[in-house]
């Protein structure tokens, strides 16, 4: 006889909930497949001898009432009896192979297989890592330093002080640099302004067009993006990444503006203190190859042991942790691996994420993994579903990029084109897909628990929103596990629910750690517009080859103004009533010239802050002048 055949001859087993008890006047719960149910159930039945909803009479309720706020807890409690919500696999016999498989071997060869399986992930995981290693030498320039995706020499004027001095050298330099795979996508996320040009959502490259004293290679302006800028210039490749060498060409007079490889890049007309270029020798070119980032040869390890362990596993927890550990490690080492300057660092930082991560996804398997997989057979389902909806979370830096959402801010959603869109969109399916759920929780008889369990998250979001001085940042893993609760059914719209979120919070803890659901607005501003007094700049006057700039006063709490020439620091007044004017002196006769203006604050131990900037004002290449228009950068 069959296994199929006994399984239709042998009573359906009946399933005891203690929530429901196990005496003769309660009814046992049925089990469903994933489909709503079309049976119906009978009435509330009499309790000794009175109607149920009259035990709210003795709240002063009138009768009508009371019984129509009867039904409608009913109604929320479900049908009786509660129906148990269990997924019937299509072509049973052909999903249950792997398992039928496995079970012919005794259990400690069954978790023998596992060991080894997992064991062999291990070896070939580490065997990639080390032959993918960074050489020692490049083209004779040392040893490559790894950068991140949008590392630059030149951060930003403020960094760099007055001239530019904390930045130094400017030429007559080179090192060996190595870039990750996939820096083609990396953009500034706040408007960015290059002489009197903002960008945003685009990636910071300036120039890139050849130039005739370099043999033809393209230059780029020293604060631009330097693995993005290697990637423009067909040095690198946005798939692999690679090592290269840099070399730093000092002064530069114009930059030009061309798309190359996909990449669009900014000009500016005018002399910036540092520019570089990639050494395009061939013995530099063929070292690009040495440093391939292998997270596309680890991707296609791990998603294939995920696999594996999914079909050959039945118990929820064989299946649930080691493809937990095996996708945070391809995240936190490889795929959206945080920045590390070696792989031991990296280990190091993963680890310290991981062990709070794993205690967390104990309480996630406990309360939601166990339910939703617990005698399920469906083995093709569930690695459709939950394991390719895992790592399709655990990707969001390749499966959602694409969506005009970058963080969940206000200024964000509404300064990138089409962000509110994408936000109304998401937030309709969550709203579809959470109704869906209800509804089958309401026909296990646990909707009111549900209820209950959101309305005290609700109720701890708005308490922290209230804390004053502190904004409320709603991350990936927070998102992941305020929703997680929602997918404990067994139904294929959970399993796909359940990978997705279980992705996203591995994605969120690896790629950022456990970052604080409240950050202070300094911390969520970064370098985003900080909305405060900007100078008023009087008419310059010009003289031949210099132009004298002055200015009124000081807002509140400043101390001096900072004057930007050139996207360069090259003046910062510090004495009230002394430092109220600048003269400059034309360095670019043929070239416009760009002048901001914002105040600056010092503080103790040699801080210093600023405040907005002026958009730019120009000094144009045949003496005249335009004024500063209004608006702060």
């Amino acid at each position: 006889m069959t296994q199929s055949d006994m399984r239709s001859k042998s009573p359906e087993p009946t399933t005891v909930d203690l929530e429901y008890g196990d005496g003769p006047t309660h009814n046992p719960p049925v089990r469903a497949t994933d489909e709503p149910s079309s049976e119906t159930h009978a009435g509330t039945p009499e309790i000794n001898g009175s109607q149920p909803w009259s035990r709210l009479e003795k709240f002063r309720l009138s009768h009508p009432v009371a019984k129509k706020l009867h039904g409608v807890v009913q109604w929320f409690q479900g049908p009786e009896p509660h129906t148990t919500y269990c997924i019937r696999p299509i072509f049973e016999r052909v999903q249950t192979v792997p398992l039928r498989l496995l079970h012919r071997l005794p259990k400690a060869a069954r978790a023998g297989v596992l060991l080894v399986t997992f064991g062999l992930w291990v070896a070939l995981f580490v065997v990639v890592i080390s032959r993918f290693s960074l050489p020692k030498d490049i083209a004779g320039f040392g040893a490559p330093v790894r950068l991140a995706c949008t590392a630059r020499l030149w951060p930003d004027p403020q960094s760099c002080g007055l001239d530019g001095r904390n930045c130094l050298p400017f030429a007559n330099q080179s090192f060996a640099f190595s870039c990750p795979a996939d820096c083609g996508r990396s953009q500034v996320l706040n408007p960015r302004t290059i002489g009197n040009e903002q960008i945003i959502y685009q990636p910071l490259v300036v120039g890139g067009t050849p130039d005739a004293t370099e043999d033809e290679q393209p230059v780029y302006r020293g604060d631009s993006f330097i693995c993005v800028a290697a990637i423009h210039s067909g040095l690198l490749s946005n798939k692999n990444g690679g090592c290269g060498v840099l070399s730093l060409d000092g002064e530069r007079g114009s930059y030009g503006s061309v798309e190359r490889h996909s990449i669009p890049s900014v000009g500016f007309p005018s002399t910036f203190p540092m520019s570089f270029s990639f050494n395009q020798e061939k013995r530099a070119v063929d070292s690009a190859s040495q440093c391939r980032d292998p997270r596309w040869n680890l991707l296609t390890i791990s998603t294939i042991f995920t696999v594996i362990i999914s079909l050959f596993t039945g118990h929820p927890a064989t299946f649930f942790f080691p493809i937990f550990i095996i996708i945070y490690c391809q995240i936190s080492l490889a795929s959206d691996a945080p920045y590390f300057g070696d792989y031991p660092s990296a280990v190091s930082t993963a680890i310290g994420n991981f062990l709070p991560a794993a205690f967390v996804a104990g309480f996630i398997y406990h309360f939601c993994i166990r339910k939703t997989l617990k005698n399920l057979d469906a083995q093709i389902d569930k690695t459709i579903l939950w394991v390719g909806g895992c790592w399709v979370g655990a990707l969001t830096n390749i499966t959602m990029n694409k969506i005009p959402i970058q963080r969940l801010l206000p200024q964000d959603v509404n300064q990138q084109k089409g962000g509110v869109a994408a936000l109304v969109v998401i937030i309709l399916v969550l709203l579809l897909a959470a109704l869906y759920q209800a509804w089958c929780f309401r026909k296990e008889g646990t909707l009111p628990r549900y209820l209950t369990l959101y309305a005290i998250f609700g109720v701890t979001l708005l308490v922290l929103l209230a804390i004053p001085g502190f904004s409320l940042r709603i991350h990936h893993y927070i998102l992941a596990l305020l929703l997680l609760p929602g997918t404990a059914l067994q139904t294929r719209p959970s399993l796909l629910y359940q990978g997705l979120l279980v992705g996203l919070f591995i994605n969120g803890i690896a790629r950022w750690g456990f970052a604080p659901i409240l950050q202070t607005k300094a911390a969520l501003q970064g370098d985003a517009l900080l909305g405060r007094a900007i100078p008023d700049i009087l008419a310059p006057v010009i003289n031949s080859t210099n132009i004298t700039f002055s200015w009124d006063g000081l807002a509140p709490g400043y101390e001096g103004v900072s004057v930007l020439v050139n996207d360069v620091e090259r003046f910062r007044g510090a004495h009230v009533g002394v430092d109220n004017s600048f003269t400059w002196q034309r360095h670019a006769m043929d070239a416009p010239e760009f002048f901001r203006f914002g105040f600056v604050r010092y503080s103790s131990f040699g801080g210093i802050s600023y405040s907005d900037f002026t958009r730019a004002g120009i000094w144009q290449a045949n003496g005249s002048w335009t004024d500063i228009p209004p608006g702060a950068t």
